[in-house]
This record gives structure tokens, sequence and C-alpha cells, in this order.
């Protein structure tokens, strides 16, 4: 009986592999069948529909390959317009293979017609359309965090009753901000098209966002909003090295098909089409944002020691060396001022700034008990370090002072006290003693779902800041993070109630899992001459300057530290990589373009 049922449920499998095997043959057969069909099905001539960042060029409409290159040829200037639905990209690369590009690519297609909507609901976020200029601002500025090209706001706006064109924005249900975004464009709108089509682009999503599932939840309901339009399957098209963006679009049920797209070789697709330097890939994001920019103006890069992020640029017979922001001409002298905190504190109270009273912790238990009395509650750090290793705020009691230096001293040995200013974190980078960004720096913080435990909802935030930054950000579980949960009456292994907020750490630091919002535009007028005069001080061309303030907004501040690397790659939307090579090379770039029209 035991044999018979053992052949049974092997035939079972035998002719359920066969019949999988037999769907997916069919699926791809299909898949093909219905895109050379598209190519031959004629729909509205040569059909081409602007998006703002640049022109989808649906490539099934136009008669032959030369056509399709003198549309990309009308491409404009600082835009990026894309080919979709090439038949036959080889013929199409062959008419001009030093202006064009094949993509690369892969096409994803979701199934509209067996599409099922999630269960899931999202928490702590909703999905809206488009609805002011305000939006659109906010979208942008998503982009530019993204490496997405920007659009004009008043497109966004003027094309909010199109009809072809979707703009979905997730918005965050505290604090209002817009923190992630989705375009749709609907096929048969745009262009007539027979098969009834429909697809997704600029899936983008804050980096700094806190909240799970932002990215999945858009890309289901601009799938849903199609599918109720009752168009037949919605395609986008993805990157072959991204396997994050892949395993959410399979994850979904997108299949590959195979479809191509070819663009215009220009300063924003180069890194799709050149090969980047040798040992590229391994740089951080800190030392990639400046390689990038040098690359685009034409400034030669050499990396001599990727892991460490050091590398040389060249141009016009100058040489500088630099590790990310840290370059040559930064004095050996600027930069020992940056590394001792104490000495850092005590060259900006000589420049006028306002700076915490500090002590030193030597084993004088009389003077650190009358210090923390007189302010209540203390900073310990390390005199010596960055990102935040062993840096704990907020100490009220001896026991967790005492602790605290305990841990710092495995960083440095001398070890600071200083009193605790309530308040934001807030960083000002200056180049060339002129503030290029500011930022307010938050610490981590969770949200319960009733389910999970506060360990499993720090592993996951942990995971998608690390995602966001690569791999620069994480959240560390240590006796930091059990002292902050303590003083919420909370440990690791605890179930956190739906809804419930709470922060992990008290230190701000983007390393240890912090986030950072934009303040350029608003940042006091008395906190930027702050520091600038900071820089000066210290004779810096580029550092990061922490204050601690009740609000960017206002003009109190206290003055924490300086940092002599600042990564720059967190303040983007802002200009850094491009302020910090005009230091560099000022004759390279937008700047000597500029320069040589009269307009400097």
């Amino acid at each position: 009986m035991t044999n018979n049922k053992t052949m049974s449920e092997r035939a079972q499998r035998i002719r359920s592999d066969k019949a999988v095997a037999h769907r997916l043959k069919r699926r791809r057969f299909e898949s093909l069948r219905r895109t050379m069909q598209t190519h031959a099905a004629k729909t509205a001539p040569s059909a081409a529909i602007d998006c703002g960042w640049g022109r989808l060029i649906f490539a099934q409409t136009f008669d032959d390959a030369g056509e399709l290159v003198s549309a990309l040829r009308e491409e404009a200037p600082e835009h990026r317009d894309i080919a979709v639905y090439v038949a036959d990209p080889h013929v199409a690369l062959a008419q001009a293979p030093q202006e064009i590009f094949l993509d690369p690519s892969h096409t994803y297609r979701l199934d509209l017609a067996t599409y099922r909507s999630g269960r899931r609901r999202p928490r702590g976020f909703s999905v809206r359309r488009l609805s002011s200029e305000a939006d659109a601002r906010a979208v942008n500025r998503i982009y530019a965090t993204r490496n997405m090209v920007p659009v004009r706001p008043d497109f966004f706006w003027s094309n909010r009753d199109n009809r072809a064109i979707t703009y979905l924005v997730a918005e965050d249900e505290v604090t209002g901000e817009v923190i992630g975004t989705v375009t749709g464009i609907d096929h048969a709108r745009a262009f007539a098209d027979p098969e009834q089509g429909a697809s997704l682009w600029c899936l983008a999503v804050d980096p700094q966002a806190r909240h799970a599932g932002i990215g999945e939840t858009l890309v289901r309901r601009l799938g849903e909003h199609f599918k109720a339009r009752g168009a037949a399957f919605m395609d986008l098209s993805v990157l072959h090295d991204n396997a994050q963006a892949i395993a959410l679009y399979e994850k979904l049920g997108f299949r590959r098909i195979p479809a191509f797209s070819i663009k215009r070789k220009n300063s924003i697709n180069e890194r799709l089409f050149v090969r980047p330097p040798e040992a590229y890939d391994t740089l951080n994001p800190y030392a990639r944002l400046i390689v990038d920019e040098a690359r685009r103006r034409g400034v030669q890069v050499e990396i001599t020691d990727a892991e460490g992020g050091f590398f040389r640029l060249s141009s016009g017979g100058r040489s500088v060396h630099c590790r990310e922001s840290l370059s040559d001409l930064t004095s050996g002298v600027a930069l020992s001022i940056c590394d001792d905190k104490s000495v850092t504190r005590r060259v900006a109270e000589r420049a006028g700034l306002s700076v915490p009273e500090q002590m030193t912790a030597e084993g004088d238990e009389t003077a650190l008990t009358a210090f923390l009395e007189r302010h209540g509650r203390v900073v310990v750090k390390p005199a010596r370090g960055e990102q935040g290793r062993a840096v704990a705020v907020g100490l009220a009691g001896m026991d967790e002072v005492r602790r605290a230096i305990a841990g710092a001293r495995e960083v440095c040995d001398r070890v600071l006290i200083e009193a605790c200013f309530e308040g934001e974190d807030l960083r000002l980078v200056v180049i060339d003693f002129k503030l290029v960004a500011a930022a307010i720096r938050r610490p981590p913080h969770v949200i319960g779902d009733g389910r999970s435990t506060v360990r499993q909802l720090i592993e996951t935030l942990s995971r998608r800041r690390a995602a966001a930054t690569g791999g620069e950000s994480r959240i560390p579980i240590d006796a930091e993070t059990e002292r902050c949960l303590k003083l919420s009456g909370l440990t690791l292994d605890d179930v956190l109630e739906d809804g419930r907020d709470i922060v992990v750490r008290k230190a701000a630091n983007l390393h240890t899992g912090g986030s950072i919002y934009d303040v350029t535009a608003i940042v006091h007028p008395r906190l930027v001459d702050a520091a600038i005069k900071a820089a000066r001080a210290i004779d810096i061309p580029v550092v990061g300057i922490d204050f601690m303030v009740k609000s960017p907004t206002e003009p109190d501040y206290v003055f924490i530290e300086a940092n002599e690397r600042p990564g720059l790659a967190n303040h983007e939307p802002q200009p850094t990589a491009e302020r910090f090579l005009d230091l560099l090379f000022p004759l390279s770039g937008h700047r000597a373009a500029r320069t040589a029209l009269g307009k400097m």
C-alpha cells in the first residue's frame, strides 16, 4: 500500500512538473508573440509622451529604425528620453552606434487580469493622487535623493488632469510629508494602444522614510488603478542588477518579457554605457558621489584604495588626493583640531561660539557628581572617534554615566562629559567658507504593529536604513539601545503595541540608524554665520559643523563638534559634490561655463 502511494505521489509530481514547464514555455511564447504583435500593430504614428524628465518614445509606432533614432536626437538638454518596446534594437544601434545604446534594464509585466490586490494595509501612511505644487516639490526632493532627473514643479501641476499620466504619492499620516511617489502611463490614452497596456515609471521612496512597505503599496495602488480602467497589463523597466527591486516585483507577480529599450548617450546616462573605474563598486556612497561628479566634468579619477574611500582627482596639471570629502586642501593642523573634540570646543569658544560646559572623566567622583547635579542630564563621548561610536546622550544617573564612560574608554582613553542641551541635532556643511547644506538629524525610532518584538522592529528598520544608504547606516543592538528602551519601560523582547512610536537610540548619528531632513532653505542666518565662523577659526575648507538647536529657524544653538570628513551624499538634493569639485577645480563644470558666458 505504501509503495503504491509513493508511486502515485511521484507520478503526480512528474505531471505537475510537466504542467509547470508547459505553462512557463507557453508564457514565454505568448509574451514574445504579444511583443511582436505590439510592434506590428499600427497606432498613433511616431507616438511619444512628455514625462517632464524626458519623453517616453513608443518604438512600435515608428515606421523604421531611422525615424526612431531621429526622434531620440531631439532629446532636450538635461533630459532623458527612453525609446521603449524596440523590436530590433541591434538595427537601431547600427544606425547611430556613437549616439545611442541598449539600456541594461529588464522589462517586467504584471498581468492585470489575474492580479489580486494585497490584503496588507499600509501602516502610518496613505497613498493618494498628487494634488498640489507642494506635492510636486516634494516629489522632486525625493527624485534628487535617488539621483533621478528632476521635473519642473509646474509640469506636474499642469499635467494633473492629463488622463494619460497618473501621479501617486505616499503621505506620512503624522507629519503630512510626501515620502514616496510613482508615475503611471496609460498607453491607450497616450497612443491608442490596441493591447490596452500601461506602464510604471519613477518609483521612488524617501531614503529617510521610517515606514515599511511604501514601495510595494505604491506599485499595488497603481496596478489597481489601471486594472479599474480596464488595462490588460502594467509593464516596468528595472536595471538588471537591482536585485532588491526585482525581488519585490517578482513577489507581486511581475514576469520578465523580451522587450528592449534604447537611450541616447548623455551625461545623465553615462554610468549605464561607460565602464566605471576599476574598484568603483567597492567605493562607499560618500566617495562614489564625488567620483561620479568628477567623471561627469571630465576630471580624471584614479581610485587608490577603494575600501578606504581614497581616490586621486586630476585635471589641467592639478592633482588632489582625497578620502571622500577630505582632501589635500585640509591641513594637518585643521585635521588634528577636529580629531580632538576638547580642542575643537576650545577653538570654537575662542571664536565666540556658544559651547556647552565640559569636563574630562578622570576618576574624580565628587566633581562628576557635582557636574551631573548641576546639569541634570549629560552626554558622554570619547574625545576622539567618529560615526557616533560610544556616544551616550541624556544620561541622568551616576550608574549609567559610569557605564557609558567605560564604554567610551574602549574607543578612546580620554572621555568627555558635556552638559546635555535639549533640542535637535543640526549639521551644517560648509565648503569654501560658504554654507552648502543644512540638515536636522534625528535618532532612530520604531513604530509598533502589535505583533513584532522591539528587537524585530529594530532589525527591520536597520535593514531598510542599510538598503537606503548603501550599507552605511545600521542600528546597533547594544547596551546604549537597551538603556534607551529602558527609559520607555521596554526591553528588546517586548511586543510593541500597535501605533506606539519609541526612540531606540538617543544619538542622531546617521551611521547608527539616524535619519536626516534637509532644512537648508529655512535655517536661521545666525546659525549659518556661527558655522562659517567655526570653519574659519579651524581654517578648514570642507567641514560639517554640528549644533544642538531648539529649531533650525531659531538663532539659539550650542556648538557640539566639527567633522573634517562630512558625508556629502547624506545631503542630496543640495549640490554638495558640485561645490566640492568647484573648490578643487574651479575651472571645471558649470562654473567654468558660466564664467565663459560672463554670468558670474
